[in-house]
């Protein structure tokens, strides 16, 4: 009978070889068989009792259930509380500041600082709620305006010829007139619409002698002889009024880059008698590019923006960046009749998807 290497070996010496436990390298022999197997079978007793283990795994889950379900109702409440901030910030909501037509003038028009901070902060939170709902992907220059990145050149804006009140998003090109290529299906389609755009004018025009009360849908003046009727107004759709220009509410609903769902989207007629004036100011933000299609333009009508002089012309579009310092001018004679064009605000063509998406999520109109 074969036996191990060490003679005389019992049972105890081959479980406790130099493995120590089943499966160690001991010395045993045939005839430790059975003892090896009956040690196999004894019943492995848990460290810790099954009932109490499962218990404690249960009330363990059920805790982090709990601090989670809590976690996410403190996210939930500061959400809350910013975006109904935001529809509570004059500078956010139904007055994009700076506008100087199509959209009520505020105090940012002279490229002051008004509530600074506050609309600051607002925009910080309201794009990080953005950011836990959907990503931060593409959002490195929306993130950086929402710090109050500086204007161009590091300080108040070119020379100081460009101011946007509100949101400056950096890295964007700047220009005061933007050609007509960088938004040519919008620019075509309003400009193929120029008769039935015009024919809505028609409809709703009046004799403009301030002399009688406002008809309906005209807003107040934004400076002496200048009048306007919007169909969209800080991105909310004016019902009556889209109803009564049919022809220009069917061009809006075709246009890629309208701003319809932002604050800073306005679309509507903007009327300048003669004599009249709108004297330098910018817009809220250069994220925009505000497009000017000529209705009736009289000689002596001007636009100047940044400091280059350019015209309207009838029929056509003229892509403006209102970011940048403008004046308008009626210089013709009380015969010559107003100045009429059609404004619509577009998107800036170097404005990416996303960051479109997460600014219209930011500066979302008032429900």
């Amino acid at each position: 009978m074969w036996k191990g290497n060490s003679p005389g070996c019992n049972q105890g010496a081959a479980m406790e070889g130099t493995g120590g436990e089943l499966g160690g390298q001991g010395n045993w022999g045939l005839e430790d068989a059975p003892g090896l197997l009956a040690r196999a079978s004894l019943p492995i007793m848990p460290a810790w009792p099954l009932p109490l283990a499962s218990s404690a795994l249960t009330l363990l889950l059920g805790a982090l259930t709990s601090l989670f379900l809590w976690y996410c109702y403190r996210l939930g409440s500061q959400d809350m509380q910013a975006l109904g901030a935001g529809s509570r910030a004059g500078a956010v909501s139904g007055r994009p500041g700076g506008c100087s037509e199509a959209g009520r003038p505020s105090p940012r028009s002279s490229g002051e600082s008004v509530e600074g901070p506050r609309t600051e902060g607002l925009v910080s939170r309201r794009l990080r709620a953005y950011a836990r709902r959907y990503s931060w992907a593409g959002m490195g220059r929306v993130r950086r305006a929402a710090q109050g990145s500086p204007g161009p050149g590091g300080g108040p804006g070119v020379l100081g010829i460009q101011r946007p009140g509100l949101l400056f998003l950096p890295d964007l090109p700047s220009a005061p007139f933007v050609p007509r290529d960088a938004q040519r299906h919008d620019v075509e389609l309003l400009e193929s619409s120029f008769p039935a755009i015009l024919r809505d004018f028609g409809a709703v025009s009046w004799d403009f002698s301030g002399t009688t009360p406002l008809p309906r849908g005209w807003s107040p003046p934004l400076a002496p002889g200048c009048y306007q009727l919007l169909l969209y107004q800080a991105g909310r759709c004016q019902p009556s009024n889209c109803r009564r220009c049919p022809g220009a509410y069917r061009a809006l609903r075709g246009l890629r880059s309208f701003m319809s769902a932002n604050t800073f989207g306005n679309a509507g007629f903007s009327i300048l008698l003669p004599g009249a004036r709108l004297e330098g100011r910018c817009g809220p933000t250069n994220a925009r590019v505000r497009c000017h299609l000529g209705l009736k333009i009289p000689p002596g009508c001007e636009l100047v923006v940044g400091g280059e002089p350019q015209c309207w012309a009838e029929g056509h579009c003229l892509l403006v960046d209102d970011s940048f310092l403008h004046t308008m001018a009626h210089n013709g004679s009380p015969e010559d009749g107003p100045r009429v064009v059609f404004i619509v605000d577009l998107w800036h063509p170097n404005v990416a998807g996303a960051e479109r998406q997460a600014l219209d999520f930011v500066f979302a109109p008032d429900p």
